[in-house]
């Protein structure tokens, strides 16, 4: 015959009981393996890998070197700024943008680097950057360069170093 438990050894038991319990059912439980994981997983990695091969195609099709023209304006976070560079990030945009809509309207690219640029001796050079391959420009300037005409301008680029207004010289 069993002794009953006394009250205070079954409050005590009771948690234990279930702790264990849960611990076991939780490990075990197939809604607790993966979290969901198991299902986003794959589909992540499947859209990463789908993503790269599309820039693989795009890169393939593309040329192997360019040559361009750039007009930098920088902001105060700006990677390499001259200390008289103090607009924010976003009239450094509007600035941006503004020589995009002059040049779009018929303005000479070269007058407007000499009006706008930034980039230490970009003046001098009329903001020629020569002729480059796609790992000598950071990500972003290299993908809007490559993908230009030749002659034609680009929408405006953000870059660590500011935001770029780009032609595509060859």
């Amino acid at each position: 015959m069993h002794r009953p438990l006394s009250p205070l050894l079954a409050l005590l038991a009771v948690p234990l009981l279930t702790t264990l319990t849960a611990c076991t059912t939780l490990s075990t439980s197939p809604e607790w393996v993966g979290g969901g994981l198991s299902v986003e997983a794959p589909a992540r990695l499947a859209a990463k890998e789908a993503a790269e091969e599309r820039e693989r195609r795009i890169i393939a099709s593309q040329p192997t070197q360019v040559s361009a023209r750039h007009i930098l304006i920088m902001h105060s976070e700006s990677l390499a700024k001259p200390e008289t560079v103090t607009r924010t990030k976003a009239q450094a945009r509007r600035r941006a943008q503004e020589v995009l809509i002059k040049i779009r309207g018929g303005a000479s690219f070269e007058e407007m680097v000499r009006e706008y640029t930034d980039e230490p001796g970009g003046v001098e050079r009329n903001g020629d950057l020569g002729v480059f391959d796609r790992t000598t420009m950071v990500k972003p300037f290299a993908d809007a360069a490559f993908a230009l005409k030749v002659g034609e301008v680009s929408e405006v680029v953000e870059t660590k170093y500011g935001y770029h207004v780009i032609k595509r010289t060859e």
